[in-house]
């Protein structure tokens, strides 16, 4: 496993879970410090994913491209809980690595709640966000799963109700629930099923019917300027 790999891990399972604890302990909008650590922390292995390279500044123009698209799919649908973002986070997994694909998701998550309103939930979104991207990377990766749209469209509403819906269910959890046992958490994640549905159907649509032309789109780009070339192995 490359060393970008292995510190995407450590930043999922150990950084982050530290950070969102320390976080919800700062006063006021302390939530603003907790988003802008998480996006310092997912910089230490996108960054190591070149390998000693240094990224060129059409390579950080193309992530930042795909962090303005996800945006776009979360703010500009206007049908609430069915939104485009999840799948061009992953997307962005599957085309640049799991490095890239937790960027995007991080970055986006941050950004589109600017349209949405801030608030102690954000450093939630922005894990399971990133969360998504990420797992899309490394299932996708060295052809473990095959780039077509019916593969990615069944990953993606499994990855939605099953990791980045339950990840975000988390977040009320731990936010909004008083007394934590079983019967909370149960009803936690029994309520957001819903939402959860909404959004893998909506992932599913986007998939299989923007998937593959927006991805042959982000391979011509990768080839053509030589992007992260041999990155996106384990």
């Amino acid at each position: 496993m490359k060393k970008s790999n292995i510190a995407t891990l450590i930043v999922f399972f150990l950084l982050l879970p530290v950070t969102l604890f320390l976080g919800s302990k700062l006063p006021g909008r302390g939530y603003y410090i907790t988003g802008t650590a998480i996006i310092i922390e997912l910089m230490i292995p996108f960054f190591m994913a070149f390998e000693g390279k240094r990224p060129q500044a059409r390579e950080l123009v193309v992530i930042a491209v795909m962090c303005a698209i996800a945006i776009a799919g979360r703010a500009a649908i206007p049908i609430p809980n069915f939104k485009a973002i999840f799948a061009i986070i992953m997307l962005s997994g599957i085309a640049f690595g799991p490095e890239a694909g937790f960027m995007v998701g991080a970055i986006s998550a941050f950004a589109s709640n600017f349209f949405y309103g801030q608030g102690a939930y954000t450093p939630w979104q922005m894990m399971a966000y990133g969360a998504g991207g990420m797992l899309a990377g490394f299932c996708f990766a060295n052809g473990r799963l095959p780039k077509k749209p019916l593969t990615m469209a069944v990953f993606g509403f499994l990855a939605t109700i099953l990791w980045v819906g339950p990840l975000l269910d988390c977040s009320h959890i731990f936010l909004m629930v008083s007394v934590i046992n079983w019967n909370s958490i149960i009803a936690a994640f029994v309520s957001g099923f819903p939402v959860n549905l909404s959004q893998g159907i909506c992932t599913v649509l986007v998939m299989l019917l923007f998937g593959r032309p927006l991805l042959d789109k982000l391979d011509r780009i990768k080839v053509k300027y030589g992007m992260m070339e041999d990155e996106n192995g384990l």
